[in-house]
């Protein structure tokens, strides 16, 4: 079969298409025939070695943290699923493989595919949907009635933050591009601000705020400045970096560390298919256009940076 690889850490050259042996499922495990994956800006970081002693991982890697395929194969001991049965699943962060023809992945990180959406789409929810859970649900509850500042509204994950916060009842402020006002409109956001000016204060964009919800890479002074933003007893929660927590103010802080869950992923797919969420898919390429895609991804790193 097909597989894309890279045998060493590097830039997007090292991303080559091999040819190699259909795996085998083993106990607890099912052989998927893979419709799509997904790439995240955690690929880039991976592939570059930089997370090399955070997340482990033997070479060559198979990119690709998020599938969504058809099972064509069980292993021992697995049930809840079956032959021809379409799903939708999230590698661990030191295992990837979505980007082969076939890949085996546990079953307990599988969910039933969405059937509101196209299986190839249904790729891009298991990273994005399940880290912007943790950072809505599990570590910022958001409640009915809260005020919630998210920044960076508009990434893939931002964008489900923002949508999880309007449907738990919660008064969203979107922190992106005016380029994105309609889209974040789409979502029931009425409040949209351009990027944060964090000298001017939390009053500036009508904060502070109970839950301040980051995604964008800030540096240490930015972080500490983005505390000002929560209100007395409120939560920070970031993937981007760690907001100090003010115990004075009794503000706490959290970090987003995605990882696989079957149920988590579940239901996250049933939120889609009762229209409660929206994948936001930016673009559609073939299998072998994967290293154009890290080389994009690059080319936009190198700009922010």
């Amino acid at each position: 079969m097909k597989a894309i690889r890279y045998h060493q850490f590097g830039g997007t050259e090292v991303v080559r298409e091999d040819e190699v042996a259909r795996p085998a499922p083993g106990r607890g495990q099912v052989l998927l025939k893979v419709a799509a994956t997904s790439f995240n800006p955690v690929d880039d970081h991976i592939r570059l070695g930089v997370l090399a002693e955070a997340i482990p991982t033997p070479l060559p890697i198979t990119p690709g943290l998020d599938v969504a395929g058809t099972v064509i194969e069980l292993g021992a001991e697995v049930s809840g699923l079956q032959v021809d049965g379409q799903v939708v699943g999230m590698f661990p962060l030191d295992q990837h493989g979505g980007a082969a023809e076939y890949a085996v992945i546990a079953a307990g990180l599988l969910a039933a595919a969405p059937r509101t959406v196209a299986l190839t789409d249904a790729a891009a929810l298991p990273l994005a949907g399940l880290a912007a859970r943790q950072a809505a649900i599990e570590l910022a509850d958001i409640q009915k009635g809260q005020s919630v500042l998210v920044n960076g509204a508009c990434g893939a994950v931002g964008s489900l933050v923002v949508q999880l916060a309007v449907d738990a009842g919660a008064t969203v402020t979107a922190v992106d591009g005016p380029q994105h006002a309609v889209g974040l409109r789409g979502y029931g956001v009425t409040n949209i601000v351009g990027p944060l000016d964090l000298d001017a204060g939390p009053a500036a964009v009508g904060g502070p705020f109970d839950v301040v919800v980051n995604h964008v890479r800030l540096d240490a002074d930015g972080l500490a400045k983005l505390a000002s933003y929560v209100a007395d007893g409120g939560i920070a929660v970031s993937s981007a970096g760690a907001v100090p927590a003010d115990d004075e103010r009794s503000v706490r802080t959290a970090s987003v560390w995605v990882t696989p869950n079957g149920s988590h992923l579940a239901d996250m797919v049933s939120r889609l298919d009762e229209g409660r969420l929206e994948l936001a898919i930016v673009d559609r390429r073939p299998l072998q256009q994967l290293q154009a895609v890290h080389e994009d991804a690059a080319s936009k790193r190198q700009a922010r940076w």
